[in-house]
């Protein structure tokens, strides 16, 4: 019998949200949107109904260990994998994979970043669970397609046939291509011709599915985590790991696998998904004003001051008058203050 299994990618360093989020507790450990919980826990929760916490796993740093300990005190610490240096996604989705395949040969797999919010969850979990008994049945790696709302210059594209459509499913479609971030004149073409969808980075596939796609289009790596298969789940895998993951190479799942393998299909979806990379797309995401306004703690006075978002848990008083279109940050004595038309350089900021 077919289980589902869930992969936190958990090992981004988020240095887009300074001075909020920090290489020693980047964003997805941060309750960003002030609603009690942090991104990462928020990942985990809309997987209930879906997958049982036995089967969740999240790959993340090593220097993350304390706060993935304390944030998901349910999900099985032998579940947590921890890289030892930063190799992009497709070393870290190929370990997971090794794993689960040694424990659940028949497994079910979804594949998530830990710091995206979707604001529909059930619209969420019916797509997750339509793709997912489609990938249980068949070869097929299925991503998840967000129909653009607009001529989004952030994301990568998908383009799908919608001419050919699966036979088992008639909401899954074959993947013509992937295309990378595109100038604002692409993404206008794209958003016209009505067959482009958002790329966001969610995978399903069976296990023996995708092992057999790293075997095939990134062998080296493949191999490197197959021949450790005798180390897992022993008290040499940690030492095992951090002298092999470093001869990884440093590749994304979409290049390695995605842009290559045949049986490829997308699943069109709508159910409010944000990657929230940046301050831009958090206002987007939090509540505002009705001078589009979006402030994220109490004791804020807003004068005059219009579209900007204002981020300053820890002063006691905030008072901002005068601003547009602006970001106002606050974190353990650094104070931010940037356009958000700028927001790009803020990671020269604190170089």
């Amino acid at each position: 019998m077919t289980s589902n299994h869930l992969v936190i990618m958990a090992g981004g360093v988020g240095s887009r949200f300074w001075p909020l989020s920090s290489p020693e507790c980047p964003k997805q450990f941060l309750d960003i949107l002030g609603c009690g919980k942090t991104l990462i826990q928020l990942t985990v929760s809309r997987f209930e109904g879906l997958v049982p916490k036995e089967n969740m796993w999240v790959v993340t740093s090593a220097a993350y260990r304390d706060l993935v300990y304390e944030q998901l005190p349910d999900i099985p610490k032998e579940n947590i994998l921890f890289e030892p240096c930063r190799r992009n996604t497709a070393p870290c989705i190929c370990y997971a994979s090794w794993k689960i395949k040694k424990r659940d040969p028949k497994a079910n797999v979804v594949v998530v970043p830990s710091d995206h919010i979707i604001t529909d969850l059930k619209a969420f979990r019916s797509a997750v669970a339509d793709a997912m008994e489609f990938s249980a049945e068949t070869d097929a790696i299925v991503t998840l397609g967000i129909s653009p709302t607009g001529p989004e210059t952030g994301y990568g594209y998908i383009k799908a046939d919608l001419g050919f459509s699966s036979s088992r499913k008639k909401n899954i479609f074959r993947v013509d291509a992937f295309k990378e971030k595109p100038t604002r004149e692409m993404a206008e073409t794209f958003l016209a011709e009505k067959n482009y969808f958002w790329n966001a980075g969610i995978f399903i596939w069976n296990v023996s599915t995708i092992i057999n796609a790293f075997r095939v289009y990134l062998p080296k790596v493949s191999a490197l985590f197959e021949e450790m298969l005798p180390y897992y789940d022993t008290p040499q895998e940690s030492e095992m790991i951090a002298r092999k993951f470093p001869e990884c190479e440093d590749i994304s799942v979409d290049y390695a696998i995605m842009e290559k393998a045949e049986e490829v299909f997308v699943y069109p979806a709508t159910f409010g998904w944000s990657d929230l990379g940046t301050w831009g797309a958090l206002r987007k995401q939090a509540e505002q004003d009705k001078y589009g306004n979006a402030v994220m703690n109490e004791g804020v006075d807003l004068y005059e001051t219009y579209n900007s978002i204002v981020c300053t848990s820890q002063l006691k008083k905030v008072v901002v008058q005068g601003l547009d279109g602006y970001i106002v940050v606050e974190k353990d004595g650094t104070l931010l203050i940037c356009k958000l038309a700028e927001e790009q350089r803020i990671k020269l900021f604190h170089q």
